[in-house]
């Protein structure tokens, strides 16, 4: 095998599309800072290239299109104090989240396993988002003690109703079905299609005439089946409120939910509810700068840190998260998560420089 197999990352050329390739199939692709920095050197390169008509990203193999971020690494600097280090990733992967949203040229994410995390970041901001059979999208953040980031903020209060409150505050998964419907995917296609599709593309035809030939008709799924209890209920003025709300509710729909909440970390859920209440007319530019507030005060707690350890590393599922519930929430405490950071704010300086040079 050449190195090039062996790469974390994969961008080249074919035809007429830049293509990218997520190859960690072993930590189910789970993005690195080398990989946020080799993509984003590729779309500066391409957006200025003639003869680059569009992006495509694809992944390895494995039951996950992105799994997340490294949260091994992250937990590891973590627990060494290095902070720095830690808001480096942060720092320029929410960069990436922004440039993807605002990309010039049609960006197309060929999303067929798994997506959570920092696989969302670098799929669900692109102007083409396919669903294959395997799609399952989830932003399960609250669960280690974390929050729904990579710009959940900006698309998460945009989806109808209240389902980006429900996917926020539960972690629930969406299949193909809901994805389209909902509207975080584009189209479905079917994946044995997908190959045809990118050749394609790769020979030159446009994107939106490529999606057209290939996606197919998809039923929607639990989530939009069951609107009106979401609706209903995650409309509640807290988490605590939603939670009265299912706990009043009959359907297994709502007990499952209510069980997803109650396992998750009591200051995250709130922080959650604060983002999708407060976010939803942001900008992506405003979006980035409030998730890097908070991701600059969580990663200097002890639930990020608590839940990894919970639920990755020892995998007793049982984390003791700082508060023992919802109760103990203080609103003050929450407002510090959103507070500006004053001259360590995320600025798009060095975005804007790029794509001065190419």
């Amino acid at each position: 095998m050449t190195a090039m197999s062996e790469a974390e990352i994969i961008c080249e050329r074919r035809g007429a599309s830049g293509t990218v390739f997520l190859n960690r199939p072993q930590a189910l692709n789970a993005i690195t800072l080398n990989m946020v920095r080799q993509l984003t050197r590729a779309l500066d390169k391409w957006e200025h290239d003639s003869a680059i008509q569009n992006v495509v990203v694809s992944a390895a193999e494995s039951k996950a299109f992105s799994a997340g971020g490294d949260i091994r690494l992250l937990y590891e600097q973590g627990r060494a104090g290095d902070h720095a280090a830690q808001l480096d990733f942060w720092r320029e992967e929410y960069r990436l989240n922004r440039r993807i949203r605002l990309y010039s040229k049609p960006y197309i994410a060929l999303v067929d396993g798994i997506v959570m995390g920092g696989g969302v970041g670098v799929s669900l901001h692109g102007s083409h988002r396919i669903a294959g059979d395997k799609f399952s999208f989830a932003m399960p953040e609250v669960g280690i003690g974390f929050f729904p980031d990579v710009g959940a903020t900006y698309f998460l209060p945009r989806l109808p109703g209240k389902t980006g409150m429900y996917l926020a505050l539960t972690g629930a998964r969406a299949d193909a079905g809901d994805a389209v419907h909902l509207g975080l995917a584009s189209v479905y296609i079917k994946s044995s299609l997908f190959n045809d599709f990118t050749k394609a593309l790769s020979e030159g035809e446009p994107a939106d005439d490529a999606v057209a030939r290939s996606r197919s008709d998809i039923p929607p799924g639990p989530i939009t089946a069951n609107r009106v209890l979401i609706d209903r209920c995650f409309a509640g003025s807290g988490a605590g409120e939603i939670l009265a709300c299912l706990d009043a509710e009959s359907s297994s729909f709502a007990a499952d939910a209510a069980r997803a909440m109650r396992g998750k970390a009591p200051l995250s859920l709130s922080i959650a509810y604060r983002q999708m209440t407060v976010d939803g007319n942001l900008s992506i530019d405003e979006a980035m700068q409030r998730e890097f507030r908070i991701v600059s005060r969580v990663c200097r707690g002890t639930d990020f840190y608590e839940g990894i350890r919970a639920t990755i590393l020892d995998k007793d599922f049982a984390p003791h998260w700082r508060h023992r519930s919802l109760d103990e929430i203080d609103p003050e405490e929450v407002d510090t998560y959103f507070a500006p950071l004053g001259a360590d704010e995320l600025t798009f300086e060095n975005a804007r420089a790029r794509e001065a040079v190419f």
